[in-house]
Formats: C-alpha cells, sequence, structure tokens
C-alpha cells in the first residue's frame, strides 16, 4: 500500500512539473491580472468585479504581448518582449522547483542548486514558447529569383 502512495506521489510530482512548463508562458498575464484584480478589489469593486477585471487584464497583457511579438521589427525589442514574459515564468520555476526539492533534500547549499537549475529550464522552456507564439518571421525572399 505504501509503494502505491509513493508512486502516485511521483506521478503527481511529474504532473505539476509538467504544468509548469505548459504554462509557464502565462505567467506574466497571470501575475498582471493578479496585481490588477487585487487593485480593484482594494478599491471597492468586490469579489466579481475584482476577478471580472483581473481576467480582463491578463487576456489583454497576453495579446499585447503576441501582437507586439507579431508586429515589432527589431530583434532586440522581441527579444526584450520575449524577455518580459520569460523573466516571471523562471522565478516561478524557481519558486515551484524550491518547493519540492525542500521536501527532497536537507542541505540548503543544494536545495538552492536545483531550484537555479529548475528556473533556467523552466525560463529555457519559456523562451522557446514564447518564441513559438510569435509565428514565424517574414524572410522577404520570395520563391524563384528572376535574372
Amino acid at each position: 500500500m505504501i509503494f502505491i502512495g509513493i508512486i502516485a506521489s511521483i506521478a503527481a510530482i511529474g504532473v505539476l512539473c509538467c504544468l509548469l512548463f505548459y504554462l509557464a508562458v502565462y505567467a506574466l498575464p497571470l501575475f498582471a491580472g493578479v496585481t490588477v484584480g487585487a487593485w480593484a478589489y482594494g478599491t471597492g469593486a468586490g469579489w466579481l468585479g475584482a476577478i471580472a477585471v483581473g481576467f480582463v487584464a491578463g487576456l489583454v497583457t497576453l495579446g499585447a504581448g503576441q501582437l507586439l511579438l507579431l508586429f515589432v521589427k527589431p530583434l532586440w525589442l522581441k527579444l526584450a518582449i520575449a524577455i518580459a514574459f520569460v523573466a516571471p515564468a523562471a522565478i516561478a520555476g524557481y519558486h515551484a522547483t524550491h518547493g519540492i526539492v525542500k521536501h527532497t533534500m536537507p542541505s540548503e547549499t543544494w536545495q538552492i542548486i536545483f531550484s537555479v537549475i529548475g528556473a533556467i529550464a523552466v525560463g529555457v522552456t519559456a523562451f522557446v514558447r514564447v518564441t513559438t507564439l510569435a509565428g514565424p518571421a517574414p524572410s522577404g525572399q520570395g520563391g524563384m529569383v528572376r535574372a
């Protein structure tokens, strides 16, 4: 019976890690939505109004990021926009990994090392996903070249 519990725990950690990798791109819109929702609640919008305003703010943040990545021409600006989406994902990856390894290893040094490795892995994954959200860049080269 304990064996089944151990296997189920490992499977649950694996599922949560997969969710973290899949949803890391949406960390910035989530943070923006929660922040705006908390602000709206603090100004007296109530629970329903705060949730609605936060949801709209998250959608606007995600949509604006995708549109900017699609239409902005300079590569350095696209990179800056991608980093704006990747930084919160890397922070979330650090804390998620730290929460897992805190329960599995006693050494704080190794906890931090593995947490940084987790942050890098989540950050790279989020960067790849953000760049794929932007779509292919126009090459500027037509099919056949005529002389």
